[in-house]
């Protein structure tokens, strides 16, 4: 079964290369603590940015370069060891120590090509994030965020956090306000899992990402 990739409306979709990179250098450890005592937007707005600069940067800026610059951004915004966790389910504990290390590698590389891939281009689009806080439980609050077009319509793209001991991040996205990222991966990782184990998970996570990089070496 194939695994979606991050859906977003694209017109032409998401200045210069070197824009991303300062954006990507400036979020360092020097950084971290005031990342941690911020709120749950804080840490939406540095990712939007990192989105702005390489999206702005368009073809200049290659398939393997976008996953650079945005690798650090998506590893300190999202809590991928709970979104692995959840995406697998109940299986995720059984799995031997080695087998969670090769689904989580596979997993982190494609979730920083999902982003790589659907940023890419620049048409006068720009990121706003509603300063209301949903909460949800669980100490759970859903930041909402929207990508507007130049021509005023736009996608929504909203982001379940959770604060914890490293601040606020990411634990799941909702693609149009509402479709869960973590469900959808969770339906495909069971079939995957029930058809071949974690080898043909393993296997669907880097082809995936070799298809979102147009046959680029990533």
């Amino acid at each position: 079964m194939s695994l979606a990739p991050l859906s977003i409306a694209r017109p032409g979709f998401l200045g210069a290369a070197t824009a991303a990179f300062a954006v990507a250098a400036s979020w360092s450890a020097s950084n971290a603590q005031t990342a941690n005592n911020a709120g749950p937007i804080a840490p939406i707005q540095r990712l939007n940015a990192a989105l702005l600069g390489t999206m702005q940067s368009g073809p200049g800026l290659s398939f393997p370069r976008r996953l650079a610059v945005l690798a650090p951004m998506i590893e300190q915004t999202f809590d991928l060891d709970a979104i692995v966790a959840a995406s697998v389910g109940l299986r995720w504990p059984t799995f031997p120590d080695d087998q969670k290390a090769q689904v989580d590698a596979a997993f982190r590389r494609y979730t920083v090509a999902s982003y790589a891939s659907n940023f890419d281009s620049y048409d006068g689009q720009t990121f706003q994030i509603s300063p209301e806080i949903r909460e949800v439980g669980n100490g759970a609050v859903i930041v909402r965020t929207k990508l507007v077009a130049k021509d005023g319509s736009a996608t929504q793209l909203d982001y379940v956090m959770r604060g914890g001991q490293f601040g606020w991040k990411v634990v799941d996205v909702l693609a149009g306000g509402t479709i869960s990222r973590v469900a959808v991966q969770r339906s495909d990782f069971r079939t995957l899992l029930a058809s071949g184990g974690v080898p043909a998970l393993t296997a669907a996570l880097q082809n995936k990402v070799a298809n979102l990089s147009g046959g680029m070496h990533s």
